[in-house]
């Protein structure tokens, strides 16, 4: 796993086609903006996990309603 420090409006890029940019830091959630093909498929984690059938159980991970954005 590589691992990166990023500041509020910095970005990395991966590959050629995508970029992710911190676009907001607020208490202890970070808000990211992702630009990236229609072909690269950009799911949350849980998202992905639950679809899959091995949702973890929202309230250990610190967010008893599954709040945010699903994309």
């Amino acid at each position: 796993m590589l691992i990166l420090t990023r500041k509020l409006g910095e970005a990395i890029t991966i590959g050629d086609q995508v970029q992710i940019k911190v676009l907001s830091i607020k208490g202890g959630q970070v808000r990211l903006g992702v630009e990236a093909p229609d072909s690269v498929r950009i799911t949350r984690e849980e998202v992905y996990l639950q679809k899959a059938g091995e949702a973890p159980d929202n309230e250990e991970r610190g967010d008893p309603g599954g709040r945010g954005t699903t994309a």
